[in-house]
């Protein structure tokens, strides 16, 4: 396993685990949505969802705007997005 594969894991582990201090805005919620899937999955697939599902038609945007990104690329956004925060 990579050292930034690594890292993403042990990010992502802290993430979902954290309590306390860590209250994410929903913008940094979709941010860090769309930086996970795009590295864990790709380019987005499937279809849009309708006008009505605002935080499904959200998070599809999201993932798509990085469409091209490779996996290293959004691993390391992940990670340094969630630097940032504890700094």
């Amino acid at each position: 396993m990579s050292d930034l594969k690594a890292k993403f894991e042990e990010t992502v582990n802290y993430v979902q685990t954290a309590e306390g201090d860590f209250q994410p805005s929903n913008e940094l919620k979709l941010k860090m949505y769309a930086l996970f899937k795009q590295a864990t999955e790709g380019d987005v697939t499937g279809k849009k969802p309708g006008m009505m599902d605002f935080v499904g038609r959200a998070k599809y945007q999201a993932w798509e705007d990085l469409k091209g990104a490779s996996a290293d690329e959004a691993m390391q956004q992940y990670i340094d997005a969630i630097e940032e925060l504890k700094a």
